[in-house]
This record gives structure tokens, sequence and C-alpha cells, in this order.
């Protein structure tokens, strides 16, 4: 499938297309996944850590990041492509994620702010 119309050398080495690797390019080179197809990694370059991907083409990406091509923030991450932690107040939300675009935490009740970290107006002694 990925050899050239050269065939092989003395050795039995073939000579591959440039998107297939091994002896008898049986499978993809750094930076290609799907064999046979073979098709180009399509990592993010400021979520993920380099442009080789799995052979499911999956990039790996940055803490931060998440997707198949590190293109979207990870969960207690938002705003890509800054992907910014979401410091949710412990005491005040109701978990450690937020929303993916504005930052916005999930609150208590009677509490307020992006991170859940004041009381609504007329409550009082937040956190407790």
């Amino acid at each position: 499938v990925g050899t050239l119309p050269g065939g092989c050398d003395s050795a039995g080495s073939c000579f591959c297309r440039a998107e297939f690797a091994g002896p008898r390019c049986e499978h993809c080179s750094p930076g290609h996944h799907s064999y046979p197809h073979c098709y180009a990694c399509s990592c993010d370059s400021r979520g993920a850590v380099d442009n080789n991907c799995s052979p499911a083409g999956q990039c790996r990406c940055h803490g931060n990041f998440a997707g198949h091509a590190c293109n979207q923030c990870a969960l207690g991450f938002y705003g890509y492509p800054s992907c910014t932690p979401c410091q949710c107040s412990q005491e005040g939300s109701l978990h450690s994620t937020c929303d993916q675009d504005t930052g916005q935490c999930s609150c208590r009740p009677g509490v307020t702010g992006l991170r859940c970290d004041s009381c609504v107006p007329g409550a009082y002694g937040f956190p407790h």
C-alpha cells in the first residue's frame, strides 16, 4: 500500500511513501495515523505536546487541553486557547469544573461570583 514504485532494496527493505514506515511500509510514519490510510496528524500547536499522534489519531495534550486534536480546554479549565484554571471555591461551588467558555463555576444556594466565593445580596458569613 505505502511502497514507492522503486520496490525494495537488496536487503529487502521497501522504499516507502513519506507517510508510511517499516521494512515493508506496514505502518504509518511519525506524524501520521490510521494505517493503511496514514492521514497526517492534525494536532493543535497550542494544546498538543507535538504533532505526533496515536494510531487512532489522538494527539498528546498538555494538561490543560483535551480533545482528539487538543483543541479544547480540559475539565477544570476554561477560555480556549488560554485554558485558564477554573479555581472554583471549594466551599461555595458544587464542583471544581466551570463553564468552558466563561469560567463561571456552579454555585451553591446563597453563593455568587465567578468562582462562587461571595454571598448573594442579603446573605452574609461566607463560607459558613
